[in-house]
């Protein structure tokens, strides 16, 4: 990798889901690869997927067609990365039509996945957020297509509700004595020391470190779109959002 000026990179995806286009310091490149000292592109990761969208420079523009992270780092990769260097300024603008479905799709997921935890004390274990149908998969014994329908239901009377979605940050040790922060099948979230808190008041709570929707009226309505049997206790659910 070319020289870096700066290690420390900022995700502000982190704090504000609504940036669409924002300012940084190319600090690092490798190949069709940079680094920025900050960024709004939210890299692929906990079912979400990577942003697309530009980066300029000078007027010239560079397609960002996959975001990843490794070891703490942000990698954009780019259709070409020539004639940009280390120390440049460049401008980074969102696909946000992409991002707000995805934004929409997840807090959709989170909705749904608070009423399958009340209801059937189903954990999630598994899902795929997507512009054009999100998938979530649950462990339920049961298969009851009539009681996830239901719960469909359930999770659209609470949209209809317009609740704030807050986002927050607790120390670890705090944030896991909430009862029910952790819906996810064996998972625990990365070993830091603050954790980014998702809670929709009333409804759930959640360790997350994706992009949300401000109000749960956001989310439009939810579809349910199909229902599956993937083996003992294991069921995946199909929904998309309108």
């Amino acid at each position: 990798m070319n020289s870096v000026l700066s290690k420390i990179m900022q995700a502000l995806y982190m704090d504000d889901s609504y940036l669409k286009e924002f300012s940084a310091i190319v600090t690092g490149i490798d190949r069709n690869n940079i680094m920025l000292d900050k960024t709004a592109f939210y890299p692929t990761g906990g079912g979400q997927p990577n942003d697309i969208g530009k980066i300029i420079k000078d007027g010239q523009e560079f397609d960002v067609v996959k975001v990843t992270k490794n070891e703490g780092q942000i990698l954009h990769q780019l259709n070409s990365a020539d004639s940009l260097n280390v120390g440049d300024n460049v401008t980074g603008i969102i696909d946000w039509e992409r991002r707000y479905k995805l934004m929409r799709m997840h807090t959709a997921a989170h909705v749904i996945d608070a009423i399958l935890y009340k209801e059937a004390n189903a954990l999630a274990t598994g899902g795929q957020l997507g512009t054009d149908k999100s998938r979530m998969d649950f462990s339920l014994e049961v298969m009851d297509k009539e009681m996830i329908a239901r719960s469909i239901d359930a999770a659209n009377e609470i949209i209809r509700k317009d609740i704030e979605v807050k986002t927050y940050y607790l120390d670890r040790e705090e944030a896991l004595k909430i009862p029910g922060i952790i819906k996810l099948a064996n998972v625990m979230p990365p070993n830091i020391e603050r954790l980014r808190i998702v809670e929709i008041p009333g409804v759930d709570i959640q360790a997350d470190g994706g992009t949300q929707v401000k109000n749960t009226s956001e989310i439009g309505e939810i579809v349910l779109l199909s229902v599956e049997n993937r083996g003992k206790s294991n069921r995946r659910i199909y929904y998309t959002v309108k």
